[in-house]
């Protein structure tokens, strides 16, 4: 709770102490979104009276509109899914119809007339949903949390007697459809079923989390119930489609944002220019900005992009306190693989404020109930706009208004943003993407759900008309056995488990060799090229040295000590185009968008000291990964980049250049982030012929983002060779044509070539002859 007594958060003010001092410079933009009134409506009249009861005394005297818009909708049974700010209250709408339903079902013989499934993307939402439903204390309604902490026995009592589980659709998928006779009752009732967070569910992993909602609704019919579907979003440009695509039906869109506002004050800052034309590290930046808040009694969190930013920034802020007259502040860091008691601790700790600034990754970005912030910190552009406004609302306290400050970090699209800020106040949130007819994602479900219920062709209502066409192919493979009365499971094991929603695969366990105490996990691909053997892994501020990377065991063991060093990854990439599905002419130019086979393997390390330097590299004997997915790429003729000014020997450096700074300005088109991309050029490529540069989504099967880039191929190239053009480095530099993630060093590369090839490519779109 927040002290009444203590003096109003002016965040004004507090950004003018941040800018005091010399960096008047840095503060890029400020911009103020204004302060909203609320629009509150009338309790439905059908809403239970205990529920109402139970609502009125947690001092909610009425919804707002949309809320009650919400809620009139899902009690009709019309599909919903509400799409407003953060801090809106979205739950409340969903809650009131949900709540009710359980409530007059506690009077039927079996005292449970009503049921309900809430699906949280992550554990914390989960627990997070589950402290306020206790707080609420409706009479008789019983709520539980299920996942994969749950221990047997309680699992045994949630199916036989909670009204309302909290879950999440990992254990959907793995656990309650599988086994779905055992959870007859509970799905004979079911009402109501909430999707928070939707969102989240993009690209590849929206594919999965549709199939899986797809299967849940089938399996509930099978029992005769068919529940309303009621998801909750940030704001997102076409609330109804993504709803569409997640279910497969029709769903109505509640957009209106009626809650009450106080006032943010929202910065874009950009660190100093050092002496060799880079920037000061957004890292360091960023943990200085938290330092000065926490020091002023700002509670506050720091959003960084990677786990390793997150340890940085909390490490920096942690030494920057202690070394301030009154001694340290609490500091701490928060991210995916930490255990989750830790992350249940650190949640406790910032909302009684005995925690005041914390370093984190998206992973708090999610709607968990912490409402004592008072400014955010984001360590580089989120990736998406969405991201954005998430994260700048994770501050306000109730009442009270907030800061937040991007600080820019060295890449083309924080760079870009900074001399466009009307693309971030003004432009509208992205579209969420996804194919839920993806066929590396679909094909899999309808296993899985052959050996939930015999598949037929009437199964087309949920999974689309690409059925037949998928179920024949797992005919051919084994995995399903044609019979006149539908297609059947045919093998031994569970087909649940041949699917990770997710994408992450086996997961490693990072394990101290000494204590035998578990740090972490993380996921086998990124394993690759983070806790490899001589890695030097960071937990909590500490640094771990990795000894060994046992894949088969899963494991990767770690001693405890500071080498002086950092390890970064050294990776070589090749493709094969398996299919061209679009072609376009620009003249000598050929654009085009298909299916391809990324094959990468980790080849070496490098230990880099603090200020850059490479003091060795290391090989490595790792496996290689192949990838098929979608991507999007273009040719040019030599002659042609002849013509553009490149000599032969330029070419290379020209190429890889355009590649890294494209890939860096896609996120202003789709809904991704730089680390969901990938890209490979060559000079020479087999299946063209021709130098060709490619950009390809990072997931099996595609996620749609090649696709938007095809579509938007002139707008994402122009603004990619604007900002390499107008960069003021001399020769390239993290904010143009410099990658975080180049497997092969930021070598070779040609700044004015990748301007010159840019220039050409798009001067010849001028002559545009569709060829497919």
């Amino acid at each position: 709770m927040d002290d009444p007594t203590s003096p109003a958060f002016d965040p004004q003010t507090a950004l003018d102490r941040l800018a005091s001092g010399g960096r008047s410079g840095r503060l890029r933009h400020v911009r103020t979104v204004p302060a909203r009134q609320g629009r509150s409506a009338p309790w439905p009249t059908w809403c239970a009276a205990p529920v109402k009861a139970a609502l009125l005394g947690q001092g909610i005297d009425a919804p707002w509109e949309h809320q009650a818009q919400v809620a009139e909708l899902a009690r009709s049974g019309q599909h919903v899914i509400v799409s407003t700010g953060t801090a809106s209250g979205k739950s409340l709408g969903y809650l009131i119809p949900v709540l009710s339903a359980l409530s007059e079902g506690t009077g039927s013989v079996t005292g449970r007339g009503a049921t309900a499934l809430y699906l949280a993307p992550t554990k914390a939402l989960g627990a997070d949903q589950e402290s306020r439903l206790q707080s609420l204390a409706v009479p008789e309604v019983r709520v539980a949390r299920l996942d994969g902490d749950t221990p047997g026995e309680e699992r045994r009592w949630i199916r036989e007697h909670a009204h309302y589980v909290l879950t999440n659709p990992d254990l959907l998928h793995h656990t309650l459809l599988p086994g779905h006779e055992r959870w007859a009752p509970f799905l004979r009732s079911l009402r109501y079923v909430v999707v928070d967070e939707c969102h989240i569910y993009r690209g590849v992993f929206g594919a999965h989390v549709s199939a899986v909602l797809r299967r849940l609704l089938r399996v509930a019919a099978r029992y005769g119930a068919a529940p309303t579907v009621v998801l909750a979003s940030a704001t997102v440009a076409e609330p109804e489609p993504l709803g569409r695509a997640l279910l497969g039906q029709d769903v109505v869109a509640v957009t209106g944002d009626t809650s009450p506002r106080r006032e943010t004050v929202v910065a874009l800052w950009q660190p100093d220019e050092l002496e060799d034309g880079r920037r000061r590290s957004t890292v360091g930046e960023a943990a200085d900005l938290l330092t000065d808040l926490v020091g002023a009694g700002v509670q506050t969190v720091a959003f960084a992009r990677s786990r390793a930013g997150v340890e940085q920034v909390a490490a920096r802020a942690r030494d920057g306190c202690a070394a301030r007259p009154g001694g340290a502040a609490p500091v701490a860091a928060y991210r995916g693989g930490y255990l989750p008691e830790e992350r249940r601790a650190l949640e406790s700790a910032l909302r009684d404020r005995t925690l005041m600034g914390l370093a984190a990754t998206s992973a708090l970005e999610l709607g968990i109930d912490i409402a004592g912030l008072d400014a955010v910190v984001m360590a580089g552009w989120p990736g998406t706009r969405a991201s954005f406004w998430q994260q700048v609302g994770r501050a306000g306290r109730s009442g009270s208004p907030s800061l937040a400050v991007l600080v820019a970090a060295d890449d083309p699209l924080d760079t870009y943003l900074l001399d466009h800020p009307e693309l971030i106040f003004e432009a509208p949130v992205e579209s969420c993407v996804l194919d839920p007819e993806n066929p590396y994602v679909l094909g899999p479900h309808l296993a899985a759900a052959a050996a939930e219920l015999p598949l037929t062709e009437q199964d087309e209502r949920w999974f689309g008309t690409g059925l037949r066409g998928l179920a024949e192919q797992l005919v051919v493979g084994g995995v399903l056995r044609a019979r006149p009365t539908g297609w059947y499971w045919a093998r031994p094991d569970r087909a649940s488990d041949h699917v990770a929603l997710r994408g992450a695969g086996q997961t490693v366990q990072i394990v101290d060799s000494r204590s035998g105490r578990v740090l972490g996990t993380v996921d086998e691909a990124r394993a690759l090229t983070t806790v490899h053997e001589g890695a030097v892994y960071v937990h909590q501020g500490e640094p771990y040295v990795v000894t060994a990377l046992d894949l088969d065991g899963s494991v990767a063991l770690v001693v405890h000590g500071d080498p002086g060093w950092t390890t970064r990854a050294r990776s070589e990439s090749s493709f094969r185009i398996r299919a061209s599905h679009t072609e376009q002419r620009w003249g000598a130019a050929t654009m085009a968008s298909g299916r391809v086979e990324v094959t990468t393997q980790v080849t070496a390390f490098q230990r880099v000291l603090p200020d850059g330097s490479v003091i060795g590299t290391h090989p490595l004997d790792l496996p290689a990964r192949t990838l098929v997915t979608q991507a999007v790429w273009w040719t040019l003729p030599p002659e042609e980049l002849a013509l553009a000014g490149l000599a032969e020997q330029d070419v290379p450096g020209a190429l890889h250049a355009a590649e890294h700074a494209s890939i860096g300005m896609l996120p202003l088109l789709a809904t991704c982030d730089r680390w969901d991309i990938g890209g490979v050029s060559t000079a020479l490529h087999p299946d063209t012929g021709l130098p060709t540069v490619m950009v390809y989504d990072g997931y099996p099967g595609g996620a749609g983002f090649s696709n938007r880039a095809f579509r938007e191929a002139v707008r994402w190239l122009s603004a990619t060779r604007d900002l390499v053009e107008s960069c003021r480095c001399a020769r390239g530099c993290p904010a143009c044509v410099q990658s975080p993630k180049c497997g092969n060093g930021n070598e070779p590369l040609d700044k004015a070539g990748a301007v010159a090839v840019l220039s050409h490519l798009l001067s010849e779109r001028e002559v545009v002859l569709p060829t497919g």
